[in-house]
């Protein structure tokens, strides 16, 4: 301050110096050469802040008016929210009872009103939330369940809301859109497939998936490896920010890298802009669809392979022509290609039987089945449902016989899958494909570095 205040001055004095002799002026510098000397000399001499004296000050501080905060926190209606899923077999006083509700009047409407009796319908498994007062008493209940698609095929759930209005119980149902939340897991293979997915939290419905993505590069059943990896993007469908638990817990599985026996596989989803419709595609452009599937179920172990073995019925030593899968009776039968149902019916041993004729002289049978749900002469899809498992002819217990037939000699269906045709990516669709194909490759590589865990991307 003292060197601005000096300088102001000597530019006032040294306009009244204008005119006078060069002398002064040489003078008057030299005058201000010592202050600028001074003010730089001054500043050591400050002392040290570390060596100032200190004082520590103790003061206890009462807020004010905290007898009459604590007055009106008391006075406030605290609400806790608690959260079940309905059970098979539930009555309104047991869900209630699990909720903490204890309302006389909430549990009268809902065993009375017909439209909030629909709560307890139907099979369980509905997601229930319930706000409620200290003293037990209802504030709003939200029961979410799981909706038929509307007419675009988009996912829906059910919301039926209980509250009060102006004093009397209400339910009110909404239709509300599922939103898909993409997810990124991964896991390492030390039993089982399903037992490594259920380690990771991933859903059984994303684990059938990623089984049947590479399904024609790995058998399941016998290559798996104790310490493969995987990961996994894939849609989760969630209700008012919930995820649901029903049985459309997932969407499809985005992309997927599975390393088996040190070979890596890697599949993505990539669909037509213009119709919607899509497949699996490796990073190298060829299709993971096959003109077969591996198996005509979605998952379940091979019981008997393609090879000799001991008959269990005819107790003798002969050759097996096809391939037995164990599974409950009721298990959904689909067919490994499209094709035309060359048979359906009733074939002695084999018992309730359909043959589908599929190009290139290639026709596959499905046996032992409990039901029959195609008939003669319709044209089937690849994956289209054909019957159920069942133990009906020969059979000692509930399973499926598979045989897969090229000019009517008979192949092991496991390698002619393998065997079958793909497709590749057109060549106008390259660029799109190679640009969505980077973005994927770099979620599977964080998914990577998330073993045992999931995370949601907004």
């Amino acid at each position: 301050m003292l060197l601005k205040t000096t300088l102001r001055t000597a530019q006032r004095f040294s306009s009244s110096l204008q005119g006078h002799s060069r002398a002064m002026s040489v003078a008057f510098v030299a005058v201000l050469s010592g202050f600028a000397v001074a003010a730089f000399g001054v500043a050591p001499l400050l002392p040290d802040p570390a060596e100032l004296p200190q004082r520590v000050v103790l003061e206890t501080i009462t807020p004010a008016g905290l007898h009459g905060q604590l007055d009106a926190l008391a006075e406030q209606e605290l609400e806790l929210s608690r959260s079940a899923l309905t059970q098979s077999g539930d009555t309104v006083g047991s869900l209630l009872r699990r909720l903490g509700v204890n309302d006389a009047g909430a549990a009268a409407f809902l065993s009375t009103d017909p439209q909030a009796r629909r709560l307890l319908e139907g099979r369980g498994g509905k997601m229930v939330q319930a706000r409620v007062r200290t003293n037990g008493t209802l504030v709003e209940l939200v029961a979410r369940s799981a909706a038929a698609d509307d007419v675009q095929r988009r996912p829906r759930f059910a919301r039926q809301t209980i509250s009060q209005v102006d004093g009397q119980w209400r339910s009110q149902v909404e239709l509300r859109p599922l939103v898909a939340q993409t997810r990124l897991s991964s896991g390492t293979i030390r039993s089982s497939l399903f037992a490594a997915t259920d380690e990771a939290r991933i859903p059984d419905a994303v684990a059938v998936q990623v089984a049947e993505i590479f399904a024609t590069d790995i058998d399941f059943h016998r290559e798996l490896r104790k310490g493969d990896t995987f990961s996994v993007v894939y849609e989760a469908l969630v209700a008012d920010g919930e995820p649901v638990a029903w049985g459309a817990s997932s969407g499809r599985v985005l992309s997927a890298e599975f390393v088996n026996a040190g070979k890596v596989h890697q599949a993505m989803w990539f669909a037509d802009a213009t119709s919607g419709k899509g497949a699996y595609f490796g990073f190298n452009g060829e299709s993971k669809n096959r003109a077969f599937l591996a198996s005509p179920l979605e998952f379940s172990r091979v019981t008997s392979g393609f090879a000799m073995r001991f008959h269990p019925l005819l107790q003798t030593m002969r050759r097996h022509l096809g391939v037995d899968y164990g599974a409950p009776s009721g298990t959904p039968v689909r067919s490994v290609g499209e094709g035309t149902i060359e048979f359906a019916g009733w074939q002695n041993g084999y018992g309730n039987v359909v043959e589908v004729r599929h190009a290139n002289e290639r026709t596959t049978l499905y046996a032992h089945l409990s039901q029959i749900d195609v008939r003669k002469g319709q044209g089937v899809e690849q994956g289209q449902r054909l019957g159920t498992v069942g133990a009906t002819g020969w059979a000692t217990g509930p399973h499926l016989h598979f045989e897969f037939r090229v000019n009517g000699q008979h192949q092991d269906p496991l390698t002619v899958a393998k065997a079958s045709e793909t497709l590749s990516i057109d060549s106008t669709m390259r660029p799109r494909f190679n640009e969505q194909a980077r973005s994927i490759k770099a979620q599977l590589e964080l998914a990577q570095t998330m073993v045992g865990a999931r995370q949601a991307i907004e």
